[in-house]
């Protein structure tokens, strides 16, 4: 064997030898990488387990939130139930309120209603004043005229304060008596009227608002059998 047969067996078994050295370590850093991947991907049973964990997170949370949700509830009922409770305290006081300055004022308003039965009692009586031939000649019918019309501008004026604080007077004549806000005082017996029917008024009934202030005293008619057709 010649010399280059002899250099280039040795050259091949040299590669060999290189190639046996080299298969360990590529077959380490193989199974090192392996081991790598295996720890960074987790196995099914780590999988479930993590999810289940989250499970159990998600339904805690959500207890937690709906419990939150209860209690704001639950305190926002409590703030409505305390707000009406407020208002209708609130309204209570001022009717109350209303209630006790409309009896304050009930004793002015029944004597400016007596002031004014006077007032117009003296303007009638002055109304139907017919002077003689003498006190024609004094000039006794103008004064009385002059009395009549200045008690007509103080009952209009009286009316006027009357009406702004919500007094206005109870319709009687022509209707049915009615107990609640009428007195009968007398009574008559008209065939061509109605029965319980108000003939006249004695004396003006008051309403303020829709609360009675004064009774109507009326004079009521009464039908006999034989009357009744």
């Amino acid at each position: 064997m010649d010399a280059a047969a002899k250099e280039q067996l040795v050259e091949r078994f040299r590669a060999y030898l290189e190639a046996s050295d080299a298969q360990p370590e590529e077959h380490a850093q193989r199974a090192e990488t392996r081991d790598t991947a295996e720890a960074e991907s987790p196995d099914l049973f780590t999988l479930l387990a993590e999810q289940a964990a989250l499970k159990n997170e998600v339904k805690l949370e959500s207890r937690q939130i709906k419990a939150a949700l209860d209690q704001f509830r639950e305190l926002f009922d409590t703030l409505r139930q305390s707000n009406t409770r407020l208002g209708e305290e609130l309204e209570r006081q001022q009717q109350s309120a209303r209630d006790q300055q409309r009896d304050a004022e009930r004793g002015l308003l029944l004597e400016l209603l007596e002031l004014r039965d006077r007032l117009r009692a003296g303007h009638e009586q002055a109304r139907r004043y017919r002077p003689g031939f003498l006190a024609r000649r004094g000039g006794a019918g103008t004064f009385v005229a002059a009395m009549a019309d200045g008690s007509a501008m103080n009952l209009a004026r009286l009316d006027e304060i009357l009406a702004r604080r919500g007094v206005n007077p109870l319709p009687s004549v022509g209707r049915v008596f009615d107990p609640h806000t009428m007195h009968a005082t007398e009574v008559v017996r008209e065939a061509d009227r109605g029965e319980g029917e108000v003939v006249d008024e004695l004396r003006s009934g008051y309403l303020q608002h829709d609360r009675l202030l004064r009774p109507a005293e009326v004079i009521v008619n009464k039908r006999t059998e034989e009357t009744k057709p």
